[in-house]
């Protein structure tokens, strides 16, 4: 069997991970501990990202014809991939926060929901909380009102409670 019909399986894999993919995350992770990687490596599987080392030159033949393609001219040095197909931000939240923790861990580029973006705008995306964080704000911002009105409502209530003591001892004397 030639090399390439051996190649061709990893191509197409690479192809059909970043085809339908709302993230993929370029990273170069040279210098990092097996104990780092590992750590990384758990909390992007926990967070439903596929993590992997390629061959660039796999990586560029699986990117032609893709969103992805953008990213070729970045496939120089040891390069891993980050995907993943539900949550456009995780990715780039979990490589952000650990490249800040591991600086051997270097963020290169990503394509987030077909739009090409550089290490900053990768860098940028990170800083949105999740989807989870927002929703959670969001209830927030929606109940305060509510508890405040409840708060305010008790207070007239024990005001007016204690204003009707304050007359009844007034009338006793």
């Amino acid at each position: 069997m030639a090399k390439v019909e051996l190649k061709k399986p990893i191509v197409e894999e690479i192809a059909n991970s970043v085809k339908d993919a709302q993230s993929v995350v370029l990273v170069n992770y040279s210098g990092l501990t097996v104990e780092q990687d590992t750590i990384l490596r758990r909390e992007l599987r926990e967070a439903g990202v596929q993590y992997k080392v390629y061959k660039n030159t796999m990586m560029n033949f699986a990117f032609q014809g893709t969103n992805c393609e953008s990213l070729c001219q970045h496939l120089e040095g040891t390069n891993a991939l980050a995907i993943s197909a539900t949550d456009a931000t995780a990715p780039a939240r979990i490589l952000a926060k650990y490249a800040k923790q591991y600086p051997a861990l270097e963020l290169v580029a990503g394509v987030v929901e077909g739009n090409y973006n550089d290490k900053a705008g990768i860098e940028a995306l990170a800083s949105i909380p999740s989807r989870e964080e927002l929703l959670g704000k969001l209830l927030g911002s929606i109940q305060s009102p509510i508890s405040n009105l409840a708060r305010v409502l008790n207070q007239v209530a024990e005001a007016g409670g204690a204003e009707a003591a304050i007359a009844a001892k007034s009338a006793e004397a």
